[in-house]
């Protein structure tokens, strides 16, 4: 596919305010707002920095107030949403999101300025640049717009703010509040102190979600670069960045600094379009690695950590980046569980709430070590020997019996879990305390991970090979629903034996795809992929429920309880394209042609939905209902994996030569700027149409 750079920019006039643009440090931090530069989310910031990596996130800089001044007239570039409306910036005659954010601002009298905002891996920093034609008289001034406050809650004007200024070694530093992080600025600017609040930012995507949307900022000051011909750079880092920033300073110069790390990223950007944004959940905690779950509010959870890690480590040959990750949470299996989230700060709880968590550790315990096998003949002895350690005690106490009801049903081989007011499987919604989809008994997703974890643990003890066999016979067996021509999503409810739910959902797919074998006869595999294709298929993901369905809620929308409500109860899931895809293409051969039908009717209308919405990456879920509008989280680190691990695994070329790009396709190496992903019916990357 060409990369022209026509068709990478995104003309001024398409742009909206349901386009959002990331850029994650690494570290759990990261900047983020939107491609009209008006902030609709309390989470939208330039400098947002996690205090303990890859939690405890602080809002240090939500944004700017730039302008342009000549002969006393200012003409404001950066457009603000307040409670009494919006405060228009400069004509956007572009955007781009890749490498990084990049807007053409044009002035009154024709003249353009570009702004770039980059986040350099690994820093808790952010790169602002503004570049204006032309040498003139012209006076860029720009102010900071300061809160210092969790990134879940709302700032508002108060006397206890510290508006005072600390200059000295080339930066100007600023500390709001005793134990929140100070905020370090260099720039080849001049800096006059001038304190203010800007007061009565309106955040419209907080709004229609029912929470408070209005909030408060401080500025201590502004920074004036003169004649703004030449590059205006400014860095915002958090204090703890100091030092590193000063010694980069002091032996590069801020201009050096700056070209440094946009080599560094331009390079590390270059790649398969979601290669770079794969990069942005692979995060690290204390001296080991995670992956966050999304942004902007999802921190590293325990399930969608090992689900992701496939997609985002393995399936790109980031084998000892996967082994970091998986051999972190190897240390902090208990009982055979795994934390669905850890001790953050104090007073916090690791909870153990997951019975799929462990079980889907094991799959991709499993397919790592293969993949070692098939690079480099073994992996690592000592990893072999954590990750084997860790699946061994997960079954052992899974089939003995653990907490939460979770044990093994000596009659079947089949899992036990839940317990009530328990909602163990990855649908998890609650509202108001109690689980909206349950699942106790034993759901079909579980018994397709536990065949697969008892047969992982048979490599190594005969046993458990034994009992992986059973297991596979009562699934077949027991969750067989005639009338459907599919499988129960659970039975056995609430522990009570020869029951079951009949309701169609997407579960099911996990015994056909999404792991690595087949785990049906032909013939039912192909009628579980038939009926799913049928009732849940949506081009954003899989609904979570069938439509016909008297629970089904077609809109994920409203205030928290009504968007809790419909979770998981009709909202199509990005990441289930992923096992829903290899199911499609197994049952019918997994030829060549099925593949590349696949690629062109499933994967790639998901990557143009997704790059709609949260740019460069995939989000998390979309209504059920048409057109399947774009919901939740912009940027979701399973969705990505899902999209990855089609790409590189289940859709893979069988011949040795390298594939060339098709026509569509976003994983064509793009050099610096990111690809657009076309249909049938033409581009569709630039946001016409857009689902938001």
């Amino acid at each position: 596919m060409s990369s022209g750079s026509a068709t990478e920019v995104i003309p001024g006039g398409q742009l909206h305010d349901g386009m959002e643009w990331l850029e994650a440090d690494g570290l759990g931090g990261f900047a983020s707002g939107t491609a009209t530069g008006v902030r609709t989310r309390r989470y939208h910031a330039l400098l947002l920095t996690a205090t303990q990596p890859p939690t405890g996130r602080m809002a240090l800089v939500n944004g700017v107030e730039a302008w342009v001044e000549r002969d006393g007239r200012a003409e404001v570039l950066t457009p603000q949403r307040y409670s009494g409306g919006v405060s228009r910036g400069a004509r956007i005659e572009s955007f781009t999101p890749i490498p990084w954010p990049s807007w053409v601002y044009v002035l009154e009298d024709g003249t353009r300025v570009r702004h770039d905002v980059f986040v350099p891996r690994g820093r808790a920093c952010v790169v602002l640049s503004w570049s204006v034609e032309g040498l003139d008289d012209r006076k860029l001034r720009v102010r900071p717009l300061l809160s210092g406050r969790d990134y879940h809650a709302l700032h508002s004007e108060n006397v206890s703010f510290d508006m005072r200024a600390i200059e000295g070694r080339g930066v100007v530093s600023w500390g709001p509040y005793h134990g929140v992080p100070g905020v370090v600025c260099a720039s080849n600017g001049v800096y006059t102190h001038a304190p203010d609040w800007y007061r009565g930012f309106s955040y419209a995507h907080e709004q229609s979600r029912g929470f408070d949307h209005v909030e408060d900022l401080a500025t201590p000051g502004f920074v004036e670069f003169d004649r703004v011909g030449g590059e205006s750079l400014m860095v915002l880092a958090s204090e703890a960045e100091r030092e590193r920033l000063q010694e980069d300073l002091e032996i590069r110069g801020l201009r050096g600094t700056v070209e440094e790390w946009r080599r560094a990223e331009g390079t590390r950007r270059a790649g398969p379009a979601l290669d770079a944004a794969a990069d942005a959940y692979v995060v690290k905690r204390g001296g080991g690695t995670t992956i966050t779950a999304g942004y902007p509010w999802f921190t590293d959870w325990g399930r969608d950590a090992m689900i992701s890690v496939r997609g985002l480590c393995t399936a790109r040959g980031r084998l000892d980046e996967a082994a970091e990750v998986l051999s972190s949470w190897a240390g902090a299996v208990s009982g055979g569980l795994l934390p669905n989230r850890f001790c953050d700060s104090p007073g916090d709880i690791v909870e153990y709430n997951s019975v799929d968590a462990p079980l889907w550790f094991c799959v991709a315990a499993y397919e790592l070590l293969r993949a070692y096998r098939e690079r480099d003949g073994a992996a690592p002895l000592g990893l072999r020997g954590t990750l084997t350690g860790a699946v061994r005690e997960i079954v052992e106490r899974y089939a003995a019996g653990t907490a939460m009801g979770i044990g093994m049903d000596e009659s079947d081989a089949l899992l036990w879990s839940g317990t009530p007011g328990t909602n163990l499987t990855w649908m998890d919604a609650r509202v108001r305390g109690q689980p909206i989809t349950g699942r106790i008994g034993k759901p079909v997703e579980v018994q397709a991970l536990w065949v697969h974890a008892l047969c992982i643990a048979g490599k190594s003890d005969p046993k458990y090979k034994e009992l992986s066999k059973v297991a596979q016979r009562s699934l077949v067996s027991k969750f067989w629903n005639e009338r459907l021509a599919c499988l129960y999503d659970v039975i056995d409810l609430d522990h009570r034996r020869g029951t079951a739910d009949t309701s169609v959902r997407p579960n099911q797919i996990f015994a056909v795809g999404g792991l690595p074998k087949n785990l049906l006869p032909a013939d039912r595999a192909r009628c579980v992929v038939d009926t799913v294709e049928r009732e849940l298929l949506t081009p954003a993901g899989l609904r979570s429920l069938a439509a016909w369905d008297d629970a089904y809620r077609g809109r994920y929308q409203g205030g928290p309880d009504q968007r809790d409500s419909s979770y998981h109860q009709g909202t199509a899931w990005s990441w289930l394209l992923g096992p829903f895809v290899e199911a499609w293409v197994r049952v019918r051969g997994s030829t060549d042609e099925s593949m590349r039908h696949a690629r062109e009717r499933f994967l790639e209308p998901l990557i143009a939905t997704g790059f709609a919405f949260g740019l460069g990456h995939i989000g998390e879920i979309a209504d059920g209902d048409a057109p399947h509008g774009g919901r939740g989280c912009p940027f979701q680190a399973w969705s990505v994996a899902e999209a990855i691990r089609l790409d590189r695994v289940v859709l893979k070329h069988r011949d040795t030569s390298p594939p060339k790009a098709a026509k569509g396709s976003v994983f064509a190496r793009s050099g610096r700027s990111g690809p657009v992903v076309t249909t049938q019916g033409g581009v569709v990357w630039r946001g016409t149409g857009a689902l938001r």
